[in-house]
């Protein structure tokens, strides 16, 4: 009985995190647009930002409430996930057009960033010095998107529609559901973890990652379904980037973050997962559906890993 309350409490975290990245991304777009913020800037910062929002949230939560296995586990789970089975999802739907500075930047420091958080993980753990190496890195990425977006050449988008106070209490609501379906969904894994005999290892690996990566999954599937596929790449990259750099860089920032021997492999996978994809789009610039199967197929082997 106490297991089936625990998972009640899981599913509605996941809920509250889904809706209220919902809302943030909404109305964050929304006020954006309306003061003529670049769309480069909207979908490189705010959305991937918006959709990583549980991650940071659960992360940081985690590891101030002692779960530093759901902290580093989350990210890393999610970075594998985001790229194996979103990306893998969304080119089976339909194939998608990679950016050339996405190729030639953005998936390379991806890639850094990644290598970056392995070599911090190597002495078990995350120091308070090391976020705030992963802090700096996070904001020359941002200086990064500015200068990419003053070379874009698309219109500054201004826009009317809705009220500007309806957008701010979006951004608000967003939030606070985001927070509280952030202490939701830990307090529901860790307790089935330790209720189950199951590793916290594996649960943020697996349940909690893919929970918080749900906004993620709607918000790419959905793009290739509108035949807007492009832009799911972008986002997935940017939200990798930021799970690293800011959640882990944050998390470090407010308190030293064990770094777990086993979460040694799982790193070297996240770095994997990156290089194939940047294998995938290297020569044709898109990622097509067999591309997404092979995707797909390697996060099926490391499932069957965690789960020997």
């Amino acid at each position: 009985m106490r297991e089936l309350i625990l998972l009640g409490i899981l599913c509605l975290g996941f809920v509250l995190l889904v809706k209220g990245s919902d809302f943030f991304v909404d109305g964050s777009a929304g006020i954006a647009a309306r003061f003529g913020i670049p769309q480069l800037v909207i979908g490189l910062t705010i959305v991937a930002m918006g959709t990583s929002a549980p991650e940071a949230a659960v992360s940081i939560t985690a590891a101030l409430e002692g779960s530093a296995d759901i902290a580093i586990g989350n990210i890393v789970g999610s970075n594998i996930l985001n790229i194996f089975i979103i990306l893998g999802i969304a080119a089976v739907i339909a194939s998608m057009r990679v950016e050339k500075s996405t190729i030639k930047y953005e998936i390379p420091y991806m890639i850094g960033c990644s290598v970056l958080l392995l070599c911090m993980g190597l002495d078990g753990e995350i120091t308070r010095f090391e976020g705030i190496v992963l802090w700096i890195a996070f904001i020359a990425y941002l200086v990064y998107l500015l200068l990419q977006a003053k070379k874009n050449k698309e219109e500054m988008q201004q826009t009317k529609d809705g009220k500007l106070w309806t957008e701010a209490i979006f951004i608000v609501g967003g939030l606070v559901a985001i927070i509280l379906g952030s202490k939701l969904a830990v307090y529901g894994a860790t307790g089935l973890a330790r209720a189950l005999g199951i590793s916290e290892r594996f649960i943020g690996l697996t349940i909690v990652a893919l929970g918080t990566s749900l906004p993620e999954l709607f918000t790419s599937v959905n793009a290739a379904r509108k035949g807007k596929a492009d832009i799911a790449i972008g986002n997935i990259v940017g939200s990798n980037i930021f799970n690293v750099l800011f959640v882990i860089g944050t998390t470090g920032l407010i308190t030293p973050v064990p770094f777990a021997p086993n979460y040694i492999k799982d790193s070297w996978v996240m770095i994997g997962a990156a290089v194939i994809l940047l294998l995938c789009v290297l020569r044709k610039k898109v990622l097509n559906r067999a591309g997404g199967i092979l995707l797909l197929l390697c996060y099926g082997a490391y499932f069957a890993y965690l789960c020997r």
